[in-house]
């Protein structure tokens, strides 16, 4: 009987598995005080293990509006504002482009 569920839970988690590696947009670290940037800040969730550098630069550049070039900024891993799955914040600057 409860050899079932643990094949059901273990059914459902790996379906959802592929989805839950995603990177996703999310809420960008602060502006440091008394730094002055040229544009906004985005921010990307993602998991280093699934997702490379260039990936996440890309979808960073689709958030940033298109005159605008994405500018790596810091990284962090305090799990505020990404899921467990997704460990990795990459913070980025929308500079405008020259």
């Amino acid at each position: 009987m409860r050899s079932w569920r643990i094949l059901l839970a273990a059914a459902i988690l790996a379906a959802g598995g592929c989805s839950a590696l995603t990177p996703l947009a999310t809420t960008p670290l602060p502006v440091p005080k008394g730094v002055t940037e040229p544009g906004p800040r985005v921010a990307i969730c993602y998991n280093g293990m699934k997702t490379s550098q260039e990936q996440v630069q890309q979808l960073a550049q689709a958030e940033c509006d298109s005159g605008s070039v994405a500018e790596a900024a810091d990284t962090d891993y305090r799990l505020d504002n990404c899921p467990l799955v997704e460990p990795a914040r990459a913070t980025f600057v929308c500079r405008p482009k020259k």
